[in-house]
C-alpha cells in the first residue's frame, strides 16, 4: 500500500511542471499566431482606436508574461477565467463539454480493447496465413487516415443503410438508445488506428509467452489448451500490452478533436478548435488544462494496473 501511495504521489507531483510548461507554451503559440481576440471580434475592417479599446478591455495589450501570471495566479485558485467571446466562465463550458469527450473516449477504449485483443488473439493462436493476414490488416488499420475512415463510416453505415445517425450527440438521460447509437460511429472511426496497435502488440506478447519453457511443460503436463492461453500465457503477455493501451489512449486525446468536428459532438475537441479559430485563450488554456489531466490519469491508471499484473505474471 505504501508502495501504491508513493508511486501516486510521484505521478501528481511530475503533473506539476508539466502543466506548467504546457500551459506557457499555449500561451506562447497562441501570441505568435498572426490574429487576436479583439480583431477576430471587431473585423478586419475597423476604427483602430476602436480596436485599442478592446484589446484594453480584454487584456490582450498588456505583456505577455504578465498576462500568463494572471492566469496562472488564478487557475490555481480554480478560477479558469471567462471566454473573450461569451462572457462563459470557462470550467463551466468545459464542465458541460467535458461528458461527451468521455463518453467517446470510453467508447473507443471498450472498442479496442475487445477488438484489437480478439484479432491479436486469434493471430497468435492459428497463425500461418490467417496471422499473416490479421498482421497486414493490422499495419493497414495504422496507416488509414482518420477524416477518410468516418466518412466511409458516415457514407456506408448511416447514409445507406441508416442504422446510425450521420452527425451530432444525443445525451444519455434524453435517451440512453439514442445516446449509445450517437456514438458507435464516433468511437469506431476513433478506435481503429489503437486497434491495430493493440492487435499486433497482443500478437507479438502471446506468441513469445506461447514459446517459453514453461508452456511447453504446461502442454506436456497435459494441461487443457484453453487453461494454457487465458490461465498462464494471457497473464504474461498483458503487461507489455497494457502499457501499449496507456500510450494509445494517450494518443486518441489528440484524435478525438478530429473526431468530434468530423461527426458534429460538442466536446473538448470541437471546443477547443473554435477557441483556436476565435483566439479565445482562456478557453484554450482550460481545454489544455483539462486535456493534461486526463493524461495524468491515463497514465497512473496505466501503471497501477502495471503494478498488479507484475506480481501475478511473475508467479504464473
Amino acid at each position: 500500500m505504501t508502495a501504491v501511495l508513493r508511486m501516486v504521489g510521484g505521478r501528481l507531483l511530475w503533473s506539476v511542471p508539466l502543466l506548467l510548461v504546457l500551459s506557457a507554451l499555449t500561451f506562447t503559440l497562441s501570441w505568435l499566431t498572426p490574429g487576436d481576440a479583439a480583431r477576430t471580434i471587431l473585423g478586419t475592417n475597423t476604427d483602430p482606436a476602436a480596436y485599442r479599446q478592446v484589446r484594453e478591455q480584454l487584456g490582450l495589450d498588456r505583456p505577455l508574461s504578465e498576462q500568463y501570471w494572471t492566469w496562472l495566479t488564478h487557475a490555481v485558485r480554480g478560477d479558469l477565467g471567462n471566454s473573450l467571446f461569451t462572457g462563459e466562465p470557462v470550467a463551466s463550458a468545459l464542465n458541460a463539454r467535458l461528458g461527451v469527450s468521455l463518453c467517446l473516449l470510453a467508447g473507443a477504449a471498450l472498442v479496442i480493447a475487445v477488438a484489437g485483443v480478439a484479432v491479436g488473439m486469434a493471430g497468435a493462436l492459428r497463425g500461418g496465413l490467417t496471422g499473416r493476414i490479421l498482421d497486414a490488416a493490422s499495419v493497414i488499420g495504422m496507416s488509414v487516415p482518420q477524416p477518410w475512415f468516418g466518412l466511409v463510416l458516415v457514407v456506408v453505415f448511416a447514409v445507406n443503410l441508416g442504422l446510425f445517425p450521420v452527425t451530432g450527440y444525443v445525451p444519455f438521460v434524453q435517451s440512453p438508445g439514442d445516446w449509445a447509437r450517437s456514438l458507435v460511429l464516433p468511437a469506431v472511426c476513433l478506435a481503429a488506428g489503437g486497434i491495430a496497435m493493440i492487435a499486433k502488440q497482443v500478437r507479438g506478447a502471446m506468441v513469445d509467452v506461447l514459446g517459453r519453457p514453461y508452456v511447453r511443460a504446461l502442454r506436456a503436463n497435459g494441461l487443457p489448451a484453453r487453461s494454457i492461453v487465458f490461465r498462464h500465457a494471457a497473464k504474461n503477455a498483458a503487461l507489455p500490452v497494457v502499457n501499449v493501451f496507456g500510450v494509445v489512449l494517450i494518443g486518441m486525446l489528440g484524435g478525438s478533436i478530429v473526431v468530434e468536428q468530423l461527426f458534429a459532438l460538442p466536446g473538448l475537441g470541437q471546443l477547443a478548435v473554435s477557441a483556436t479559430a476565435q483566439h479565445d485563450l482562456p478557453v484554450l488554456q482550460g481545454v489544455v488544462l483539462y486535456f493534461t489531466a486526463l493524461v495524468v490519469v491515463v497514465n497512473l491508471l496505466t501503471d497501477l494496473v502495471s503494478g498488479w499484473l507484475m506480481p501475478r505474471a511473475a508467479t504464473s
